[in-house]
C-alpha cells in the first residue's frame, strides 16, 4: 500500500508524485486512473509479449455484489486491487490471489437510477495518504481507510434534490481530491470541485456555466465566467435553469505545466433553440478542454471543441498527454491529444491550449473541417434540422464515448475505442413540451419506428457499430483499424511490448499487435466488457485485469442490437496471467420468458401516444421499440403489463421505486401511462408475428 507522510503538505505532495511517476517508469503498480499523470494507458511491463501471449489464461476471478455495468479501471498498490461495481461499492482484493480483503457499499438509494442516463456506474477509485476516495451515484465524495475500508469522511458533492450523479473517478492532485458531475440530460450545471484529502473540506470550485443571474457564486470560475463566458450566452434562455457542461469523467493532472485539465459536458437543453433562444454565443464553456490552476482553480485557458453545441458533442473523453515530434525540425513539443465525440482528433499545445492540428478520425455530416484556429467548419443543415428530420453523423453516442484510448510512444500511435452511429434530429417550433424528465429540446420520437417490421432490424443495425482505430498523432491519420460490428466496446491497453489489449461488449477479451492490429490472441470473458484493461506485477509475474458486466449506456438503451440478450448478470473481476488454466462459470439461464403476458389492445390513436410518451420517458433505459437487453426489465414480456391496475401501480405510483423504478406520475397522466401499456403489448405481439418471441402457452 502506498502511504505517504503527511496530507496536504508539499513534502507529501511531492512524494505522492514521485510515488506515480516512478510506478509510471517500472509498471508494477497501477496508481492512478490512466496509469500515469499523463493518462496513456501504457505499460512498461515486459513479460507478456507477442511470441508468448497465446498463452494466457485465467488467473483468478471475482464475483461482485451486484448486476448492472462496470466500468471501473482498477488500481493496484502493496499486493491490493480497489476496484468499483455499480452502485459505486468498493471492493478492496489481494491481487496476486483475488482474495476479497473489505468491500465498502455506500448504500446508494435505489431510486437515484433515474436521475441517470446511462446506468448506475462508476468508473474507479482514487489513492492517497492511506485513504481511498469513491465519488458515489448520488453525489456524495468519500474516503476510506485502504487497510479496513471504513469510512474516514464523507461529503455531499451536489444538491441532491437535483438530478445529478456521479460516475467518473476522482483523482488526487497535490493532497486535494478533484470530483466531477454528471446530469447535462436532464437539466442541471456542471462544475468541478477540489476537496482537501485530510478532512473533506471544500478548497475550490469551478462551474463551467454561468449562474442563471450571471452573478458571481463565490467561486473559482466567476472571473473567468465574468470575462469569458456571460456573454456567450443570451438572457431568455432556458439554459437559466441549467445551462450543462457537466464535468462527468475527464480529470487530469498535467504536471510538466501544473495544469488541472477538464473536459466539459453537453449543453443543456441540447436544444440551442430552447436553450438560448436569439442567442448567437459560443455557450462556454461547454463541449470544451479547460485548464485551471491546482491550488485555486482559477482559469488558465480554454479550447472549445464544438462551439454552441446541440448535439451532445461532449469533451469528457480521455485526455492523453505526450511529447510529440511536432515541433522546428521535428522537435518533441508537450501536447494534448483529444478524440471526443464530435469526430475530430485534436493535437493542442499543453501549456497554452493553442491548437496545432486536428482531422476527422471518423465519419461524420454536422461539418466538413475544422478552420485554422480548429473550429469546425459547420454544415447548416445539421445546425438547423428540419421538422421532418435532419440526419446527424455521429450520434449522441458519439465517435468515441467514455472509453479510454491509449498511447503507445513507441509506436507513436493512439488506439481509439470507435463508434459507428447517427441520429434523426427532429425540432418543430410549435410542439409542445414533452412530459419527460430529459431536458433535450428534441422529439425523442424522432427516427424511431413505430414498430419493427419483420425484416428491418438488419436495417437498423447497419447503422451502429462499433471498432478499434490506431491513429497516427503526428501525421492526423489512420494506420490500421478493426471492425468489432456491434458498438460499446471497451477501453484500451498498450504494452512497450507492442500489445493492445481491448474487451468488447460481446464479451471477448483480445490483444491485438500494435504495428497492424493482428489479432494474436482472445478470450471468452462471457460477460460485456466496456471497462479498460490494465497491467501490473507481483512476485515477478505479470498480471492483465478487466472488469466485466452487463450494462453502460450501449446495453441499457440499444437493446435492439442484441437480438441475443444477455442476462442480468452480476459484475466480475477477471485477471490472467502466462500459464494459467482456470475457467470461468457460465451464465445462467434468462429469467423471463419472451412471450406477451397480456393481450393487445388500444385505438391506434391511443397506441401512437403511447409510442410518444414510451420515447419520452422509458425508452433510455428500457430500450427502444421496448426492445431490453437484459439490463433492466423488457416490458413487452413484464407480467405488470397485463394487469392495468399494478402497471399504474408501478408507473404512476413508483411501487418498485426501491428497485430504481421511480414514479411517474408528475409527467405522466393515467391516460398516458395506459397508452404507454398499450404500446408496449403491442410491441410483444408484433414480436410474436415477427417469429422472434413465442406466444403465451395455450393460445
Amino acid at each position: 500500500m502506498v502511504t505517504l507522510a503527511g496530507c496536504s503538505g508539499s513534502q507529501s505532495d511531492e512524494a505522492a508524485t514521485r510515488a506515480i511517476a516512478d510506478a509510471a517508469k517500472t509498471g508494477k503498480e497501477w496508481l492512478t486512473y490512466g496509469g500515469s499523470y499523463d493518462e496513456q494507458r501504457f505499460s512498461q511491463l515486459g513479460a507478456i509479449t507477442k511470441d508468448n501471449v497465446s498463452s494466457l489464461g485465467i488467473a483468478w476471478s471475482y464475483d461482485m455484489k451486484v448486476p448492472h455495468g462496470v466500468e471501473a479501471t482498477p488500481i493496484v498498490a502493496g499486493g491490493v486491487m480497489y476496484v468499483t461495481s455499480a452502485w459505486s461499492i468498493v471492493y478492496a482484493l489481494d491481487a496476486k490471489t483475488g482474495k476479497e480483503l473489505w468491500v465498502h457499499d455506500p448504500e446508494v438509494p435505489r431510486e437515484t437510477l433515474a436521475k441517470g442516463c446511462c446506468d448506475a456506474v462508476n468508473r474507479g477509485v482514487a489513492i492517497y495518504d492511506g485513504m481511498v476516495f469513491v465519488g458515489t451515484y448520488d453525489g456524495r465524495l468519500q474516503a476510506l481507510d485502504a487497510k479496513t475500508g471504513k469510512l474516514v469522511w464523507s461529503k455531499v458533492t451536489v444538491d441532491q434534490t437535483k438530478p445529478y450523479t456521479i460516475t467518473g473517478a476522482p483523482r488526487v492532485v497535490k493532497g486535494r481530491v478533484l470530483i466531477g458531475n454528471g446530469g447535462a440530460e436532464l437539466g442541471v450545471r456542471g462544475y468541478v470541485s477540489a476537496y482537501d484529502a485530510a478532512d473533506g473540506d471544500l478548497a475550490w470550485r469551478f462551474y463551467t456555466t454561468p449562474n442563471p443571474d450571471k452573478k458571481a457564486d463565490g467561486a473559482a470560475s466567476d472571473e473567468a465566467l465574468a470575462a469569458k463566458g456571460n456573454a456567450t450566452w443570451g438572457d431568455k434562455g432556458g439554459w437559466q435553469t441549467a445551462g450543462g457542461g457537466t464535468v462527468w469523467d475527464t480529470i487530469v493532472y498535467d504536471e510538466v505545466n501544473d495544469s488541472v485539465l477538464i473536459g466539459t459536458g453537453n449543453s443543456s437543453p441540447w436544444n440551442d433553440e430552447k436553450r438560448d433562444p436569439g442567442g448567437k454565443g459560443d455557450n462556454l464553456f461547454v463541449s470544451s478542454i479547460v485548464a485551471l490552476d491546482p491550488a485555486t482553480g482559477k482559469y488558465k485557458w480554454h479550447f472549445q471543441e464544438t462551439p454552441r453545441d446541440k448535439w451532445d458533442f461532449t469533451a469528457t473523453q480521455a485526455i492523453v498527454l505526450a511529447d510529440l515530434p511536432i515541433g522546428k525540425d521535428g522537435a518533441k513539443q508537450r501536447v494534448i491529444m483529444h478524440a471526443p465525440k464530435n469526430g475530430f482528433f485534436y493535437v493542442l499545445d499543453a501549456k497554452t491550449g493553442t491548437f496545432l492540428s486536428g482531422k476527422a478520425y471518423a465519419p461524420m455530416t454536422w461539418a466538413t473541417g475544422l478552420d485554422a484556429n480548429g473550429r469546425p467548419i459547420e454544415n447548416p443543415a445539421a445546425r438547423n434540422p428540419t421538422a421532418e428530420g435532419t440526419l446527424v453523423v455521429p450520434g449522441p453516442p458519439g465517435a468515441h464515448n467514455w472509453p479510454p484510448m491509449a498511447y503507445n510512444p513507441d509506436t507513436g500511435l493512439v488506439y481509439i475505442p470507435t463508434e459507428k452511429n447517427g441520429q434523426l434530429y427532429q425540432y418543430k417550433p410549435g410542439d409542445g413540451e414533452a412530459k419527460s424528465f430529459w431536458n433535450v429540446g428534441y422529439n425523442m420520437a424522432g427516427g424511431i419506428p413505430p414498430g419493427l417490421p419483420k425484416g428491418m432490424l438488419p436495417q437498423v443495425q447497419s447503422g451502429q457499430g462499433g471498432g478499434l482505430l490506431a491513429w497516427d498523432p503526428v501525421k492526423q491519420e489512420a494506420r490500421w483499424s478493426v471492425d468489432l460490428g456491434a458498438p460499446g466496446n471497451g477501453g484500451i491497453l498498450t504494452t512497450k511490448t507492442g500489445l493492445v489489449f481491448q474487451g468488447t461488449k460481446a464479451g471477448l477479451l483480445r490483444a491485438y499487435d500494435a504495428t497492424d492490429g493482428k489479432v494474436l490472441w482472445e478470450i471468452n470473458l462471457k460477460r460485456g466488457a466496456s471497462a479498460a484493461p490494465m497491467t501490473y506485477e507481483i512476485d515477478g509475474e505479470q498480471y492483465i485485469a478487466i472488469a466485466t458486466g452487463w450494462g453502460s449506456a450501449w446495453a441499457l438503451n440499444h437493446g435492439l442490437f442484441w437480438k441475443d440478450k444477455v442476462n442480468r448478470e452480476i459484475g466480475r473481476l477477471v485477471v490472467i496471467k502466462l500459464g494459467a488454466n482456470g475457467a470461468l462459470p457460465d451464465n445462467g439461464p434468462l429469467a423471463v420468458e419472451a412471450s406477451p403476458k397480456g393481450a393487445a389492445f388500444g385505438t391506434p390513436e391511443q397506441v401512437m401516444l403511447g409510442y410518444q410518451r414510451y420515447a419520452e420517458n422509458c425508452m433510455v433505459c428500457h430500450g427502444p421499440m421496448v426492445q431490453s437487453s437484459g439490463v433492466l426489465p423488457d416490458l413487452r414480456w413484464s407480467a405488470v403489463s397485463a394487469d392495468p391496475a399494478a402497471w399504474r401501480q408501478v408507473v404512476i405510483d413508483g411501487a418498485l421505486k426501491g428497485n430504481g423504478m421511480v414514479a411517474f406520475g408528475q409527467n405522466l397522466s393515467p391516460e398516458d401511462a395506459e397508452a404507454i401499456r398499450a404500446y408496449a403489448l403491442g410491441q410483444a405481439w408484433m414480436a410474436v408475428a415477427n417469429g422472434d418471441a413465442k406466444p403465451p402457452k395455450g393460445k
